[in-house]
């Protein structure tokens, strides 16, 4: 399946999320609310009759706009379908800018994903545009071959990120050192295993049972890479 390229009217990246602990404008507001609303719209539309088979103008019909308005928010459709996932993996890097110092890299991670899961699973972000929403979709986009490439891409942007942030926290060059690359490398792959197993579950749980999940891959981490196997 080709990938979507972006629409003529696309910016260079979409609308930005105004940043924890600042009160946003009533410009800023209103723009929110518009992304929130195409979000939700979107999921609604993708769920109910499938990625593939929904439109642009589908989305942007839902919530009264104009289709130059949504390509004034996302690139593409793929776009819109992951931001709830991009949003908590950028809650995910701020919630590791901010981890104790005395902490190693790997509890920081850890303690940073767990932290992010849990807060956008929280009663304060519940409907259609949550990370509930996204638990809903993480089917779909394993499903779907364009949206995975799109995934798997901001996965990997997202690495690269972390091994930034674990260098800056230890006072590293990772040009140097390798090893905030190897641990993100690592993370990461954690992770998609956990995700994986969530979605071949048949009746998974919501966040909660995603948290478990992670916690679970994590606490064989240690005996995955330097326990004895063989009793």
């Amino acid at each position: 399946m080709a990938a979507h390229a972006p629409h003529p009217d696309a910016p260079t990246g979409p609308v930005p999320v105004t940043p924890p602990g600042r009160v946003p404008g009533l410009r800023e507001r209103k723009k929110q609310q518009t992304r929130d609303a195409l979000v939700q719209a979107a999921h609604v539309l993708f769920l109910g009759q499938g990625f593939a088979q929904t439109t642009v103008d589908e989305i942007a019909t839902a919530v009264d706009v104009s289709q130059r308005t949504f390509f004034r928010y996302f690139a593409n459709k793929d776009e819109v379908a992951l931001a709830v996932m991009a949003d908590a993996e950028d809650y995910f890097i701020e919630c590791l800018r901010h981890r104790p110092a005395a902490e190693t890299p790997l509890q920081a991670l850890r303690a940073s994903i767990v932290k992010a899961w849990r807060d956008l699973g929280s009663a304060e972000h519940t409907g259609l545009g949550s990370i509930h929403s996204a638990l809903e979709l993480m089917r779909m986009i394993e499903e779907t071959p364009t949206l995975l490439a799109a995934h798997l891409r901001r996965v990997t942007e997202q690495e690269r990120v972390v091994v930034q942030v674990i260098a800056e926290r230890e006072g590293l060059d990772p040009a140097l050192d390798l090893r905030p690359t190897v641990l993100a490398a690592v993370f990461g792959s954690v992770l998609r295993a956990a995700h994986l197993s969530w979605t071949a579950d048949q009746e998974p749980a919501g966040p909660e049972g995603m948290i478990a999940l992670i916690e679970r891959h994590f606490d064989q981490l240690g005996p995955a890479l330097a326990g004895h196997w063989r009793s």
